[in-house]
């Protein structure tokens, strides 16, 4: 007897979601309930149910994206050159940003913000998968030493925002990715590397 009741449930949530990811695609990140409710043809209690909150609605949202990422992540990982694997990672981050308006919300928030454990797992993967790429490029020598994981994801939202701003975002992010990416790498003249090379003699 539970089957239908939890049929209809389903049909609801997706609905709710296709609702919100076309408000989302028209530049309407609001996602009010009510709003949605309407919009969905769901009394609001419906939305609220399966959403108590905007931030719920907007980790369903970002749910996909954030698993294509991990995948992108894990095959920066497994590259053989530690330079490429930074570039894969960065670059499938920016552009992920820059495809799915909920997702960027999300990641640029915190751990303690997260309404899903799902969301916070997936964080913290995609955390532990950072560190080791990054990890790779330092002990290869193609990545300045005082970077953090926190620097690089501050300056890629940085980026981010920048491309956001103007006409041919297509074209400016893959000019100011180049030039993050550059500035990532070690220079000869640069004092943290004067002071590792010191350590290291």
């Amino acid at each position: 007897m539970t089957t239908p009741r939890r049929a209809d449930a389903a049909r609801n949530r997706d609905r709710v979601l296709a609702t919100a990811r076309l408000a989302v695609a028209s530049g309407d990140l609001s996602l009010q309930h009510n709003d949605i409710a309407r919009r969905a043809g769901t009394g609001v209690g419906t939305v609220y149910r399966h959403f108590p909150t905007r931030r719920a609605l907007l980790e369903a949202l970002a749910e996909d994206t954030f698993t294509a990422l991990l995948d992108d992540a894990r095959s920066a990982r497994r590259h053989d050159d530690p330079g490429t694997g930074i570039e894969i990672l960065l670059r499938t981050l920016l552009m992920r940003q820059l495809a799915d308006p909920a997702f960027a919300e999300v990641i640029a928030g915190e751990p303690e913000q997260d309404a899903d454990p799902g969301t916070t797992a997936r964080r913290a993967e995609l955390g532990e998968l950072a560190r080791a790429v990054l990890d790779d490029a330092r002990r290869a020598g193609t990545l300045r030493p005082d970077l953090t994981e926190d620097d690089l994801r501050h300056l890629l939202c940085g980026v981010a925002f920048a491309v956001r701003i103007g006409d041919g975002p297509d074209e400016r992010a893959d000019r100011y990715l180049r030039v993050l990416l550059d500035g990532l790498r070690p220079t000869p003249g640069n004092p943290v590397d004067r002071r590792r090379r010191r350590h290291l003699r």
